[in-house]
């Protein structure tokens, strides 16, 4: 520690980057602040005379003052009259000790130093997890992006000014929990209308994402230790949102008629829950039966389960009509229904949706009002009037037909190019295209490979329980047009030839 005050190392310090927006005073009481906490001015440390400092830096008295003012008020100086300014000996002791702690860390083996270190075992499992990782950029061939290039901004926009004009600063406050009531009511007319749903506004829950709602249901519906079930093959989400939770996740095959029922039956875990994507499965793309939705209700109606339905890209089906959701045919309210606009308008808006049986309801929004309060107001009353006016249906068929299109494409890409390497398997729906490595080929071997070519291939084999992987890859192609399917096609043939 200096003993004696040295101008040069103060200015040394007001060159700082971090103190170049701050007025002149609160540079300078920062600068001797942070030589303080630093120990480079030593407890007991005389400074100089207000006047004195301020001559030598060519500036105001009164703004060295100002800055000696707030240095004094925080405890780092003390001021005697007659005598001067002092750095504050309690500092010095506080500095003394954690010089000590210091000394004693580095000491310390290195290896007991771990990011994250001090969490909650919860909080470590979240970190060890490493989160989910959304796609923010257009790339070939990621999944779970919807087209955005040709989503109708002017007529979104001209919506919101509407609202603000016709709210004012209303829609600045806080809103409902629940979900703003004009919403609540078109969500609940387009399911019922369009989704074979039975639910009225009320049970409407209006979120952020599906990704909340699995937060939700594994908080609230599954004790910490407790079994989870979850389809095998299943989504990778809704796996994070229970294990994050401490729920013990239990898997149960899927085959090409969507979840085995028989296996529910007979499972013995003591599940009071059961996880599904009935629309279309996630990632096989194999569509739920009739007959198994009403088998799975029923198991639920007979041991008191609850289903949780994952609804997420039902209206994108391509071959024939698509099945009633499960919600709809449940006449015993055991299915909790979840819907998310990030696939059918964008991402961007974060904006999904649960449909819960009634006595549901205030314990969810309970639980969401704990987390965010709230999605902003104005995007809601937005999207309302987007779908009470018939722009939300016309941009589904507008996709709908769009994807479908895609889809062929992409499929037909992949017999050309891929020929030998996997076999596509086609999807009655969805955004994303699975696809079954021959033998011989390795999917951790090609991912990299892609990679080097700047295309990404989703793996398909992580998304399996148990030691019975399949290897392969989900491809997406909904974000992009036929020009970069099939370049990009192209440079991922190419990239896999190389040895």
């Amino acid at each position: 520690m200096a003993k004696t005050f040295e101008l040069e190392t103060l200015q040394i310090r007001l060159n700082d980057a971090e103190f170049h927006l701050l007025d002149l005073h609160q540079r300078i009481q920062r600068a001797l602040r942070a030589l303080i906490l630093d120990g480079v001015l030593a407890p007991g440390l005389k400074l100089p005379a207000t006047r004195v400092l301020a001559t030598s830096l060519g500036l105001a008295r009164d703004t060295v003052e100002n800055a000696y003012v707030q240095l004094h008020r925080d405890g780092f100086i003390v001021r005697r009259a007659g005598s001067g300014s002092y750095v504050c000996d309690a500092i010095g002791t506080e500095l003394r000790g954690a010089s000590r702690r210091r000394i004693k860390a580095k000491e310390a083996k290195s290896s007991q130093v771990a990011d994250g270190a001090g969490l909650s075992q919860r909080g470590q499992m979240i970190l060890d997890s490493g989160g989910v990782n959304d796609q923010q950029v257009i790339k070939a061939f990621a999944t779970g992006l919807p087209e955005t290039r040709t989503f109708p901004t002017a007529v979104w926009e001209r919506l919101q000014r509407q609202v603000m004009k016709d709210h004012r600063s209303n829609v600045l406050l806080h809103g409902d929990p629940q979900g703003a009531e004009p919403l609540r009511k078109a969500i609940a007319t387009y399911l019922n209308l369009e989704r074979g749903a039975k639910c009225s506004p009320d049970q409407v829950l209006v979120l952020s994402s599906t990704r909340q709602a699995l937060f939700l249901c594994a908080q609230l519906l599954v004790d910490v230790g407790k079994p989870i079930l979850l389809e095998n093959p299943g989504y990778f989400g809704a796996k994070k949102a229970f294990e994050t939770a401490e729920a013990r996740v239990v898997p149960i095959d899927v085959d090409e008629q969507g979840i085995r029922t028989d296996l529910l039956h007979a499972d013995r875990s003591g599940a009071h829950c059961v996880y599904v994507t009935p629309s279309h499965q996630y990632p096989t793309g194999a569509t739920l039966t009739l007959e198994r939705r009403l088998e799975l209700i029923n198991w639920a109606a007979e041991k008191g389960k609850w289903i949780i339905e994952d609804d997420y890209d039902s209206e994108f089906h391509y071959q024939g009509n698509p099945t009633a959701c499960v919600q709809g045919l449940d006449k015993y309210r055991r299915t909790l229904y979840i819907g998310t606009f990030s696939k059918t308008l964008y991402p961007g808006l974060r904006m999904g949706y649960m449909v819960l049986p009634t006595e549901l309801v205030n314990a969810f929004t309970y639980a969401r009002s704990m987390m965010d309060g709230h999605t902003p107001q104005v995007l809601q009353l937005t999207l309302a009037r987007f779908m009470e006016d018939g722009h939300y249906n016309a941009h589904v068929r507008a996709m709908r037909k769009l994807y479908g299109a895609r889809q062929a494409i992409m499929l037909e890409a992949i017999g050309k190019h891929l020929h030998g390497v996997v076999t596509a398997c086609r999807p009655p729906g969805g955004l994303q295209i699975p696809c079954l490595l021959h033998e011989g080929w390795s999917e951790e071997k090609t991912i990299r490979q892609a990679a080097s070519a700047g295309v990404q291939l989703p793996g398909l084999s992580r998304l399996y329980a148990g030691a019975e992987k399949k290897q392969g890859w989900l491809l997406g192609y909904s974000s992009l047009n036929a020009h970069e399917i099939e370049t990009a096609m192209v440079r991922l043939a190419g990239a896999l030839k190389r040895p």
